[in-house]
């Protein structure tokens, strides 16, 4: 992390931290970098998690157990069969809770002493769960409606004297096929960014101020200081808020591809 410069002077964060030097193989799509390997202690961790909630089991949940389920059911019951609806839940659920629990995951890395960088703070991340949501939302409307009625209902909706459809479908093509993906990739990407910046800047302002500043300046630290665990909380609250979001307009998107009207 960036905290305070050569001379006493201060340098402020940047766009450079989420994209770090190489660690191996550098120069090819499968080089590895402190953020790759963040996304791995993530991942490996949730699956640790979910094993041994798997293998622990109990008809009488404990308190892992139960946290556990807890969160499972938060996305079934909360999300996907309030916004899908029970009929069609059980066949959308297994993906949309991977996907919440992995956008939880990913960002939550960003608070994490050691880690302090938020996995899905670079672009491919997002990008790759957008498109996942994309080929859902998709599947899923041509699944209940059949091909050509799922574009029809898309692109041509009912009720609307045609001339207007001239004008209607292209902002309808925008709209259901490019803005949803890059809405959903964009405003995760964003929130991550941000939250990460504005965390560095308070603790390498605190940083600054007590080390290297002179005189009273040095008490401004305390203010920094108290502003950075203020964030860090702030920031546990804006990553499941994101996760949520995202995983919730995914459940709108598949929902309104298999109501026709």
């Amino acid at each position: 992390m960036l905290a305070a410069g050569d001379g006493g002077s201060f340098h402020t964060p940047t766009l450079a931290d989420f994209f770090p030097s190489a660690i191996l193989f550098e120069g090819t799509p499968f080089e590895i970098n402190r953020i790759t390997l963040v996304r791995f202690v993530a991942t490996f961790v949730l699956l640790t998690v979910f094993v041994l909630a798997a293998r622990r089991a109990r008809l009488v949940p404990g308190r892992f157990q139960g946290g556990v389920e807890m969160l499972l059911d938060f996305v079934r019951v909360q999300i996907v069969e309030e916004i899908i609806g029970k009929k069609t839940a059980r066949r959308h659920t297994p993906l949309l809770t991977i996907m919440f629990v992995t956008i939880l995951a990913f960002n939550i890395t960003g608070i994490v002493p050691g880690l302090n960088i938020a996995g899905s703070g670079v672009i491919g991340f997002p990008i790759l769960l957008a498109l996942v949501a994309y080929v859902a939302f998709i599947v899923a409307g041509v699944r209940a409606q059949g091909g050509a009625h799922f574009l029809k209902s898309s692109l041509f909706p009912s009720g609307v004297p045609w001339p207007i459809y001239f004008i209607l479908t292209p902002i309808e093509i925008i709209s259901t096929f490019v803005l949803r993906p890059a809405t959903l990739a964009i405003r995760l990407l964003v929130n991550m960014v941000a939250g990460h910046l504005l965390l560095v800047l308070c603790f390498a302002a605190t940083h600054f101020l007590f080390l290297e500043a002179a005189g009273a300046l040095k008490a401004v630290g305390a203010v920094t200081l108290a502003a950075g665990f203020a964030f860090s909380a702030f920031e546990i609250f804006i990553a499941a808020l994101q996760a949520y979001i995202f995983v919730l307009l995914t459940a709108v998107y598949i929902n309104l591809s298999e109501e026709a009207h």
